[in-house]
């Protein structure tokens, strides 16, 4: 692999090729007091083949702060609108984000870097075009918790801080987020030139994209419909891995949909404590409607407002047989990935109630999800095993026991060997995730200048299913102060 230099990182911009009205040219806006590096992605650095050495160089935090450009970047500010809880807004677009350009690998692979919370775009309405020290910090971990659980999603380069004063609920200091993906193309870039009938637009935008993207679709018959169909199911099996591994996004407007299929724009999302299966973790979702139990529906509805918008460009028959494959995948994806929890080999038609019964056992009893699961891999199928500790987890012991002689049984019956099952599950069933309040506390100590929460929890999230030696207290559950920490938009 060719470790390139901050010199000879070679950039371009394919997104700014295309016509004036998918975009702003503008310059980030540097901020006013000197930059400082938080924190560094190696791996993430190894992506567009920049050697790490690199990271500490004072021209990094320049380049990635907003300071300075490179040669061959075409600083941009994306245009695209959306459906944001439920209710179509014409124009939103990169706010307080900029697209700095592309970076091609040595293999061949494309990775856009957009810079988030670099100052006001024609896209920010009434807003800053900042971020804060505290969301950064959030959305920089949780990419690093998302890659770590295998979990599609984009990728953060690096978290640069300044002293600069940014006023949201209160006084914070600013910051800025380096995000790495190859499209932040949305499921909102198609609508705003739908609903704008700019119908040239919307099939320049939609060859693009297969060109970049979907290349074995370039030449095909009915390729819009064939498109749609791939980010159905790209889409579906996202959300089923949100679902297993207990992560609730909290604001699933269709302006925040990855056309790649991709966990993007994290705000005030949260993973599960105590299971619940409403869990709303967004305190300005006052409905709900992005509630945990509401994602798979929400996926549905997003993707019909994509479909909606590829009228102009696909027969509406194809669009809706796209549509419909959504629910039998998702169903099956699911399923398939909590019996690989629940340490099942085979198929039976049983496993989805005895799944779903499990899960409300962990409700009825307030049973945290993360800790119960890994828990379960220590089930016994001996016949003289009571369970013990994973049993005093509920609070309706005789129900729990007349579950775990069902799941005796099921395993039983495929001879399941306890050991190996083990070993399985605990390869599937994170020890670790990143609570709230694990998050909250790294942000508290960064805000002293203290960014050695972070770079501890981010060597942690990195290796989320194995023992790491003295991190025992990480897989805890939340004292009582983080249970219900209050997450909102601004986050």
């Amino acid at each position: 692999m060719t470790r390139r230099t901050l010199e000879t990182l070679s950039f371009d911009n394919t997104y700014a090729r295309l016509p004036q009205a998918f975009y702003a040219r503008l310059n980030p806006t540097p901020f006013g007091a000197p930059p400082y590096l938080v924190h560094a992605n190696q791996a993430a650095a190894e992506l567009i083949d920049l050697d790490p050495a690199q990271l500490m160089r004072p021209e990094f935090t320049a380049l990635f702060g907003g300071s300075a450009l490179a040669p061959g970047m075409e600083p941009l500010a994306m245009l695209y609108s959306g459906h944001q809880f439920g209710v179509y807004v014409p124009q939103l677009g990169d706010g307080r984000a900029i697209l700095l350009g592309e970076v091609k690998n040595d293999q061949g692979e494309q990775w856009d870097l957009h810079l988030k919370g670099a100052g006001m775009t024609p896209f920010s309405r009434d807003g800053d075009g900042r971020a804060v020290l505290r969301s950064t910090i959030r959305e920089y971990l949780c990419c690093a918790a998302m890659q770590g659980l295998r979990i599609p999603t984009a990728q953060a380069l690096c978290l640069v801080g300044s002293d600069d004063k940014v006023y949201r609920e209160q006084i914070e200091t600013g910051a800025m987020l380096v995000r790495m993906a190859p499209s932040h193309v949305r499921f909102g870039t198609f609508e705003v030139f739908y609903y704008r009938k700019q119908h040239e637009h919307l099939k320049t935008l939609a060859d693009y994209v297969i060109d970049q993207h979907f290349p074995h679709l370039r030449d095909v018959g009915e390729k819009y419909a064939r498109f749609f169909t791939e980010v159905v199911e790209r889409t579906a099996k996202l959300i089923t891995q949100w679902q297993a591994v207990g992560w609730a996004h909290g604001v699933m407007n269709t302006d925040n949909m990855s056309i790649l299929g991709l966990t993007l724009d994290y705000g005030p999302y949260g993973f599960m404590d105590d299971y619940d299966a409403g869990l709303i973790c967004n305190h300005s979702d006052h409905n709900g409607r992005y509630a945990f139990n509401q994602q798979p529906y929400i996926g549905l509805w997003n993707l019909s407002c994509l479909a909606q918008a590829l009228l102009p460009l696909a027969e509406k028959e194809a669009l809706k047989a796209g549509l419909e494959t959504y629910q039998p995948l998702f169903e099956r994806e699911y399923v398939k990935l909590m019996r690989t929890k629940f340490g099942l080999v085979g198929e039976r038609p049983e496993d989805d109630e005895l799944i779903r019964d499990f899960l409300g056992l962990l409700q009825g009893s307030h049973a945290d999800y993360t800790i119960v699961l890994r828990e379960l891999s220590r089930f016994s199928t001996a016949e003289d095993a009571t369970n013990e500790t994973l049993r005093e987890h509920f609070l309706d012991r005789d129900r729990f026991d007349e579950w775990a002689r069902r799941y005796r049984d099921r395993l039983r019956n495929e001879r399941s060997r306890d050991d190996e099952r083990r070993d399985r599950m605990n390869r599937v069933n994170p020890r670790y995730v990143l609570r709230n309040y694990l998050a909250q506390t790294a942000i508290e100590k960064a805000q002293n200048k203290d960014f050695s929460e972070i770079d501890r929890l981010f060597t942690l999230l990195q290796d989320p299913f194995n023992d790491q030696q003295g991190m025992d207290a990480y897989a805890l559950p939340p004292p009582n102060w983080g249970k219900h920490l209050a997450v909102s938009c601004s986050s």
